[in-house]
Formats: C-alpha cells, sequence, structure tokens
C-alpha cells in the first residue's frame, strides 16, 4: 500500500474570500486531498502581525472557516484547525528561534520590503515594523515542521519563506539528528492571475473582487461593474485582451470558450450579454455553497465544533513530534 505524502496549507484570515481565491488558492489546496493525506489550519496568530481589531479578527476566522467548508472541505476526511488552538506549535517557534540565524531572517522578503518603503520614505528603517513580522518565517516554519509535512503548496509571494523552513529544518537535523521532515514547494504555475472587475489583479486591498458567497444580487452587481472598452455588439472584440472574456473561460466549458471566442472574433456578442451568462455559471458553482455559508455563518457554535475535533487531531501529531524535538535538545 503506497503511503501518501503529507500536505499541508495555511489560511491567514484577511477577510471575505473571493472567486480569485477560490480560483488560484482555494480549489488547488482542495485538490490536494485526492492524493495527499491533507492538513489546513486558519493561521490567526499570524493574523495578529497586522490586525488590531479582536472583534474583526474573530469575525474573520470564522468567515474563513465557513467559506472553506461550504468549498467542499471536508473536516472528516482531513485535519481542519485553528493555529492558536495548537500550543506545540509556539513552543516550537522559541526552540527554533534560538536555532536560527538572525542573518536569514534578515533577508527575508517580507521584512526587507519593510524596511526598503521605509528607507524611501527617509524614515527609519524599522520604523512600523514589529517583531511579529520580523519572526514570521519562524512561525511558518514551527507550523509546518510540528506536522511532519511533506509538501506546501505556496504562491511565489512564500516560496522563499518555504525555504527558510527547509534551511531551519536541516540546521536543527544537522545539530540534533534527523528529527524533522524536509518540507518541499508546490506551486502551482498553471493558475493564472485572476483579473478583477476593474482589470487589475483581484484583490481585496484594490476593492475589486466578486465575492465568492454573495447573493445572487450582490454577483449581479459585482459582474456588472466588470470593466470592459466601448465596442458595439455587432463590433470583433479580442478575447485575449478582454478582462470579462479571462474571468468567464475560468467558469465555462471548453466547447463553450471557443464558441464564445468565434462570437467575439466575429461581432454579434455584447458584453452585457456575456455579463448575464458569466452571473448565471458563477452562481451555478457557488450556489449549493452559498447555502452551506449561510447556514454555517449562522452557527457558530458548529465552526467551534468542527475547529475544536480538528485541533485534537492535530495535537496527536505534534504533541508526539514536539516530545522528540525536547528529548533532542536534552530537555528531558
Amino acid at each position: 500500500m503506497t503511503v501518501k505524502k503529507i500536505a499541508l496549507t495555511g489560511i491567514k484570515p484577511s477577510g471575505s474570500p473571493h472567486i480569485g481565491n477560490f480560483l488560484g488558492a482555494i480549489k488547488p489546496a482542495l485538490e490536494l486531498t485526492k492524493d495527499h493525506e491533507a492538513r489546513y489550519f486558519i493561521a490567526d496568530y499570524h493574523a495578529l502581525t497586522t490586525v488590531r481589531d479582536k472583534k474583526l479578527l474573530k469575525e474573520q476566522v470564522y468567515d474563513l472557516a465557513a467559506t472553506w467548508l461550504a468549498a467542499g472541505l471536508n473536516p472528516d476526511e482531513v485535519v481542519f484547525y485553528r493555529q492558536s488552538d495548537i500550543p506545540e506549535v509556539f513552543e516550537l517557534s522559541w526552540i527554533l528561534s534560538c536555532l536560527t540565524a538572525k542573518g536569514l531572517l534578515n533577508r527575508a522578503h517580507s521584512y526587507k520590503d519593510s524596511v526598503d518603503k521605509n528607507i524611501e520614505k527617509a524614515k527609519d528603517p524599522d520604523e512600523g515594523i514589529n517583531c511579529g513580522l520580523y519572526y514570521y518565517p519562524i512561525l511558518m516554519a514551527s507550523d509546518i515542521l510540528a506536522f511532519n509535512t511533506d509538501v506546501v503548496p505556496v504562491g511565489q509571494d512564500q516560496k522563499q519563506h518555504l525555504e527558510i523552513t527547509r534551511d531551519i529544518a536541516q540546521a536543527f537535523n544537522m545539530a540534533y539528528g534527523e528529527v524533522f521532515t524536509i518540507p518541499n514547494a508546490i506551486i502551482h504555475e498553471d493558475v493564472k492571475t485572476i483579473p478583477g472587475v476593474d482589470g487589475r489583479k483581484m484583490s481585496k486591498s484594490y476593492n475589486n473582487v466578486i465575492p465568492l458567497f454573495a447573493s445572487q444580487q450582490e454577483l449581479k452587481k459585482a459582474v456588472s461593474q466588470i470593466v470592459t472598452d466601448s465596442k458595439g455588439v455587432d463590433e470583433p472584440k479580442d478575447p485575449d485582451q478582454c478582462k470579462l472574456f479571462s474571468i468567464y473561460s475560468h467558469f465555462a466549458t471548453v466547447k463553450d470558450i471557443e464558441k464564445t471566442r468565434a462570437k467575439y472574433m466575429s461581432g454579434g456578442l455584447g458584453y452585457g450579454d456575456l455579463k448575464k451568462e458569466l452571473v448565471d455559471l458563477i452562481d451555478n458553482v457557488v450556489s449549493e455553497g452559498r447555502k452551506t455559508y449561510e447556514s454555517l455563518i449562522n452557527n457558530r457554535e458548529r465552526i467551534d465544533w468542527i475547529l475544536e475535533e480538528g485541533a485534537e487531531k492535530a495535537r496527536m501529531i505534534a504533541g508526539p513530534l514536539l516530545q522528540k524535538v525536547r528529548h533532542a535538545i536534552g530537555m528531558q
């Protein structure tokens, strides 16, 4: 019997997910369950580097949990938990911090970018930078190494942090013996950037998103705001330069995409008609999930129970690993 590799996905609570998150992160991450022993966690302590409103953070955690569960995450088949419910992760992060070279963290992109922005504005290099941001890669390493993780799906912006995790694990193993599994990154090169309604990358920071589980009315409103040019119905259009067509192509069938492409290029299809079709396509994909999401978000006790059950499973994995670490460093 083939032993499945362990995949770990961390999800930072940062507002309601949109269809860009669904296509670029949620859907690929959930597909890992086919070939891996999958584990997912809500990185609420990571969010403390930027979020200061405790009520907002709590709401974002519930929203994120409800979204992933509604999108298809089955807590009976995977391990799904809150980072803050796993004390072993935080003890391990201290141990790892004592073995991590400061120079390694100095080179982390997230820290360097913040320093560079301060220097550009002639400010003190570390102004406004908290230690949580600086030590972020160590907590991320602890999240990963505490669960014997083989693979971690990351975007290009997180690739360096995974490389730092590997460096930390290798340094520990060299000093104390083979304790940690050395994880590898999974980078989905085929996942394209999803354009927002204004044509830029879909992002909450740009306020240009199509919410994932919005009501039908909200969905229609968002899709209607997708920016197009002034070409009329009968004028030929370039599908490769049209952001509306780009979004449409992520939801339509291959056959329908080709038919629509032909209509675009020959003329006879208006942007308004394609927007109506896109609303129907998105609604068809998310309608069942929307019902599940609405049910869960109105039943916080159910979400708490699911996450607590997941935390019990997670601690059964992280606990023995931490005991192994303590023994290796001579603490017991």
